[in-house]
C-alpha cells in the first residue's frame, strides 16, 4: 500500500506535526505539512532547520543528509495540496468536534484511497471516523513527544477500520525507525490508560498529606529505578496537557474511580501554574529559587513506590485481561512510550501477584473505595499460581 514514493501529509505544524514530518522525511518521504496559521508554519519552519542544525553539531546527522531532510518537507496553507497524498496524519488540539471538522474537510480533498490517521492519545478513534464518509480508512497513529526521539508509535484501529489498512499503517511506521503496538480503541489507549496511576496514586499519596512532591518523586527514582517522579514529570509535561488527558480517561470511563483527578492539579492549571513552562507548577522554577530537599526516610519511600507500583501493575492487568493490547505490547508500550525502567506485568512476576493483590485488598479495606478493586485478571493469576512470563 505504501512505498518510498507515498507522499504524507501532516496537518498541524505545532511541535508534534513538526517532530511527525521530520521523522518520516527523516525515512525518505516526501512530506506536506498543513496549517492555516502562516505564522505557525514559519516557525514551524524554522524550529525544524534549527533542529537538524543540532543534529548536524552533535556529528548525528551529516549535513548532506539534514539538507536532504529539507528538501523533502513543503509547508503549504492549502489543504487541496494534500490531493496527492497516500497517508495524512493529524496532529492537532485534543478536542473532538474539531477533529471530526478537520476529517470531513480532508475527505473532500483527497482520494478515497488516502489513509486517514489521527495522532490523538486519547479521544475515540471510532467516533472520529464517525464522521467521515468512508470510516474503514480511518485509525490512530499515536506518536509520542518529542516524535523525533522516542521510539513508541501506538497503532489504534477504530471499530470500522480496515484491518488490513491497520496493518499497512504499522509496517510502514515501523520503517521510520519506531517501534509499534496494537491497541483496541479505548480510552487512553495502552500508554495513556496503564500510566494513570502514576500520576493519580502520588497526587492521592499528596493530597492525604503522608508526602510532600519532592519525597514522592525522590522515592519513585530512588527505589523504583524511574527517571523522574510524577510531580516532575507532571510539570514537564505541563498540567495543561496532563490534567486534561487524565480528566478525558475519567469522563470516557463513565467516571470511573479509578481514574478520578486531583483537585490539586485541577487548581495548579486554574491558576495558570503548568508546570515548568510557566515557570511555577507543583514546584517553583523561578531564578534562584532552590528545589525543595525530600524527606528520605526508607520505609516512607518503599511504601509510596509500592503503593503506586501496585496500582500501575493492576492497571496493566487490566489492560491484558480485556484484551486492549497483549502482555508483550504493553510492557514494551510502558518501556519505549513513557520510559518506564521495565515492563510492569514483569514487574508483577518479580514482586510477585500475590503481593499485588495484597498491597490492593489492604488499600481497598482502608478506603473502601472502587479505585482499589484488583483486576480480574490479577486474581485470577493468583489463584491458579500462573505469571505472565
Amino acid at each position: 500500500m505504501f512505498t518510498k514514493d507515498s507522499l504524507i501529509g501532516v496537518v498541524g505544524s505545532g511541535a508534534m506535526g513538526s517532530g511527525i514530518a521530520q521523522v518520516a522525511a527523516t525515512a525518505g518521504h516526501k512530506i506536506i505539512v498543513y496549517d492555516t496559521n502562516a505564522a505557525a508554519l514559519e516557525r514551524a519552519r524554522t524550529s525544524l532547520s534549527a533542529s537538524l542544525h543540532k543534529l548536524i553539531e552533535k556529528e548525528k546527522l551529516t549535513r548532506e543528509k539534514a539538507d536532504t531532510i529539507l528538501r523533502l518537507i513543503s509547508f503549504t496553507g492549502s489543504i487541496q495540496d494534500f490531493k496527492p497524498c497516500k497517508l495524512i496524519i493529524e496532529a492537532i488540539i485534543e478536542n473532538i468536534d474539531v477533529k471530526q471538522s478537520v476529517f470531513k474537510e480532508l475527505e473532500n480533498n483527497v482520494e478515497d484511497t488516502c489513509v486517514l490517521a489521527s495522532n490523538t492519545s486519547s479521544l475515540s478513534i471510532t467516533s472520529i471516523a464517525s464522521a467521515c464518509r468512508i470510516p474503514g480508512r480511518v485509525l490512530g497513529i499515536h506518536f509520542f513527544n518529542p516524535a523525533t526521539l522516542m521510539l513508541l508509535v501506538e497503532i489504534i484501529p477504530g471499530i470500522a477500520t480496515d484491518p488490513v489498512i491497520a496493518n499497512h499503517c504499522r509496517a510502514l511506521i515501523n520503517t521510520f525507525g519506531k517501534v509499534t503496538v496494537m491497541a483496541k480503541d479505548t480510552p487512553g489507549f495502552i500508554v495513556n490508560r496503564v500510566a494513570r496511576p502514576f500520576y493519580s496514586e502520588a497526587l492521592r499519596i499528596y493530597d492525604e498529606q503522608i508526602a510532600d512532591p519532592a519525597t514522592i518523586d525522590w522515592a519513585m527514582r530512588e527505589f523504583g529505578g524511574f527517571k523522574m517522579g510524577p510531580f516532575e514529570l507532571m510539570d514537564l509535561i505541563g498540567h495543561d496537557v496532563n490534567y486534561i488527558v487524565t480528566e478525558t480517561v475519567w469522563k470516557q470511563f463513565y467516571y470511573d474511580p479509578r481514574f478520578k483527578p486531583s483537585l490539586s492539579q485541577k487548581r495548579l492549571l486554574e491558576a495558570g501554574f503548568l508546570g515548568k513552562k510557566t515557570g511555577r507548577g507543583f514546584y517553583d522554577y523561578s531564578d534562584g529559587v532552590s528545589l525543595p530537599e525530600p524527606n528520605k526516610e526508607e520505609t516512607l519511600g518503599k511504601y509510596i513506590l509500592n503503593r503506586i507500583l501496585c496500582m500501575l501493575i493492576n492497571e496493566a492487568c487490566d489492560t491484558c485481561y480485556l484484551g486492549i493490547a497483549s502482555a508483550e505490547d504493553i510492557d514494551l508500550a510502558m518501556t519505549k512510550g513513557v520510559n518506564y525502567p521495565k515492563g510492569l506485568l514483569k514487574w508483577a512476576d518479580e514482586i510477585g501477584l500475590a503481593h499485588v493483590q495484597l498491597t490492593l485488598k489492604e488499600l481497598y479495606d482502608e478506603y473502601e473505595e472502587d479505585r482499589y478493586r484488583a483486576s480480574v485478571k490479577l486474581k485470577q493469576m493468583v489463584k491458579k499460581g500462573k505469571l505472565f512470563y
